[in-house]
């Protein structure tokens, strides 16, 4: 038995910018979109979901505010079923829980990011040489 872990990424040069990168993601949600996915994603029967809606549930709406782990982030989770969670910091930092989550027998893991295009680039750029340094490509 193998795991995986699929999970944004939402990585910059220091973790601040980071941080403000989704705080601004946020702050260009209408609440009314996130109040109608929200009650939308309460009515799933799947209890991973229903776990994943938890997560977000009593929080407020800014982006420390949705951090439910170091660097984890249930911000995503807001207006999107499924993978709702990402990680957020530093490409050093995003790269040390990765390896953590490897630590502890994640063995494969499906990254993303907003926009799609351009996080991917930044991944391969900044993020996959210092998983390579650990050892972890």
């Amino acid at each position: 038995l193998r795991f995986g872990l699929r999970v944004h990424v939402f990585a910059a040069p220091t973790d601040d910018e980071a941080w403000a990168h989704v705080e601004r993601l946020l702050e260009e949600i209408p609440k009314e979109a996130i109040e109608r996915a929200q009650l939308q994603m309460a009515a799933y029967e799947s209890v991973g979901q229903t776990r994943q809606t938890g997560l977000v549930k009593g929080r407020g709406r800014r982006a420390r505010e949705l951090e439910v782990s170091a660097n984890l982030w249930a911000g995503v989770g807001l207006v999107r079923g499924g993978a709702g969670t990402a990680l957020v910091g530093s490409y050093e930092h995003v790269a040390q829980r990765i390896e953590e989550y490897y630590q502890l027998g994640v063995e494969c893991f499906v990254l993303s990011g907003f926009p799609h295009l351009e996080e991917a680039i930044h991944q391969g750029a900044e993020l996959l040489p210092l998983l390579r340094r650990i050892g972890r490509t």
